[in-house]
């Protein structure tokens, strides 16, 4: 039996040990709370299974069966139940107590278990009891620190459950971490705190790896959301059970069809009204006619990542020019760019130019509340920059002023692909955009794109 108990222990520290090394190469590029909570466990979960294998080899000993401990009964645990917190809350408050309670009991409880006295230090090549060998301070100190354990890791259940009732893809995939978490973490903590087989226990650890493996490295969902709930944070508007309700947008108003006796001088039209005539089923619009001029003022920022900085613009005439070919127009600037076709460097191209079909695009138009303009514009500006320095498979992100209509604001975006884009939701500034936006923005209308042509160049700046 020692050996079988050998045998799937180092197993189980083998798969903690590989899951350990992947959520450290991916906390390089993503360093979540809950992550790195999720990572202490696991590298606990891989200490404690190789000392169980150890023991059962070659004898247990003060050091072993202390590793044991610490590492299985109470380290695990805990940063489970505290990556939870951190998996769960929007507040920064309650992420910062479960950081702040988790060190300090952590430090505490390691000093503690570390020097405090063994009741005997013969024990053999069966895994021993933890209330048969600890001290009066050392076991109180494990029954307090598993109460909070189960307490915290019920409560997890409860909150996600209300969450993913009202809430979306997103809190459904919080969710099923949480029943994958939850209930192996209190299996655990009832083997380490009731005797058990060594056989038992040794299993729940490595199950508990393996919770964190799959709970971690599986392949996420797809979060396809309605049009109107795209880009929309579920926890600070008004909800119903199942979906996520957003302000209706208010309609554009489209020039009558039938001339008036004596035309009026015609204004230069704007992205809303293109938006309204697409909406109505009229796609069959020379947009780079209609746009016009570029707009002489209001603010239009972007930028279109392409490896290179903004080219001048040559008007002269040019001997070996080619045949006039069609120009992609950018919405809501009214410019039409002359030249070559080409997208980034760094984004997939088919044969024969063709965009890759791969490509990810949206047009989001935004109806802000009177005299919030100017605050949007400034956040708008702050977010395109973070943008432009964090996200190199974000194609094209820019934000629009419309000149026919002052308190309407578009946001043009391509990425190299749907993974791309919710990467890019994830990010902190598109999170403060989302949040501090709520207070300017009466209505918001998401439009799906699909590119399939393009001709993007880099846009002219000003030079101060």
């Amino acid at each position: 039996m020692e050996i079988l108990v050998a045998v799937i222990a180092l197993a189980g520290a083998l798969l903690a040990a590989v899951a350990t090394g992947a959520l450290i190469r991916r906390l390089r590029d993503e360093p979540e709370g809950w992550l790195i909570a999720w990572t202490v466990a696991a590298g606990a979960l891989c200490l404690s299974l190789a000392a169980i294998g150890v023991g059962h080899v070659l004898g247990f000993g003060p050091v072993t069966f202390r590793l044991y401990q610490v590492t299985g009964s109470l380290l695990a645990p805990l940063w489970l139940a505290v990556g939870l917190i951190q998996l769960l809350s929007d507040k920064v408050p309650p992420r910062f107590l479960a950081w702040l309670f988790g060190i300090a009991l952590t430090v505490v409880s390691v000093a503690i278990l570390t020097f405090d006295p063994l009741r005997s230090t013969d024990l053999g090549k069966t895994l021993p009891s933890g209330s048969a060998m600890w001290g009066l301070i050392p076991d109180k100190l494990l029954i307090g620190v598993h109460a909070i354990d189960v307490l915290v890791l019920l409560a997890c259940v409860v909150v996600a459950g209300l969450k993913w009732r009202g809430g979306d893809e997103y809190d459904t995939d919080n969710l099923h971490a949480v029943l994958v978490i939850a209930p192996s973490s209190i299996a655990l903590v009832g083997a380490m705190r009731f005797s058990v087989p060594p056989l038992f226990t040794t299993a729940l650890l490595a199950v508990g790896a393996a919770a964190i493996w799959y709970t971690v490295l599986r392949p996420l969902a797809p979060y396809e959301d309605d049009e109107d709930d795209l880009e929309t944070p579920h926890d600070d508007v008004e909800r119903r059970p199942g979906r996520r309700v957003a302000p209706e947008p208010m309609p554009v108003p489209v020039p009558a069809a039938e001339p008036p006796p004596v035309a009026p001088p015609r204004r230069s039209p704007g992205l809303g009204d293109l938006v309204a005539e697409y909406r109505a089923g009229d796609q069959q619009v020379d947009y780079a006619a209609r746009m016009g001029a570029a707009p002489e003022s209001g603010p239009a920022t972007g930028y279109i990542m392409n490896g290179s900085p903004p080219p001048r613009m040559d008007t002269s005439p040019r001997m070996d020019a080619q045949p006039p070919r069609p120009d992609y127009a950018m919405p809501g600037t009214g410019v039409a760019y002359p030249g070559a076709e080409l997208f980034s460097p760094s984004q997939p191209q088919q044969a024969g130019g063709r965009p890759s079909p791969s490509i990810y695009g949206l047009l989001t138009v935004f109806t802000i509340m009177d005299g919030a303009g100017d605050a949007f514009d400034r956040l708008a500006e702050a977010t395109v920059e973070a943008v432009r320095r964090g996200e190199p498979d974000t194609l094209v992100y820019a934000c629009h002023a419309v000149k026919s209509a002052p308190l309407q604001r578009i946001v043009y975006e391509l990425y190299r692909d749907e993974v791309a884009y919710r990467d890019h939701q994830r990010q902190p500034h598109v999170e403060r955009f989302l949040s501090e936006r709520q207070a300017m923005v009466l209505a918001t209308n998401v439009i799906e794109l699909n590119v399939n042509a393009a001709k993007v160049v880099p846009l002219p700046t000003v030079m101060f």
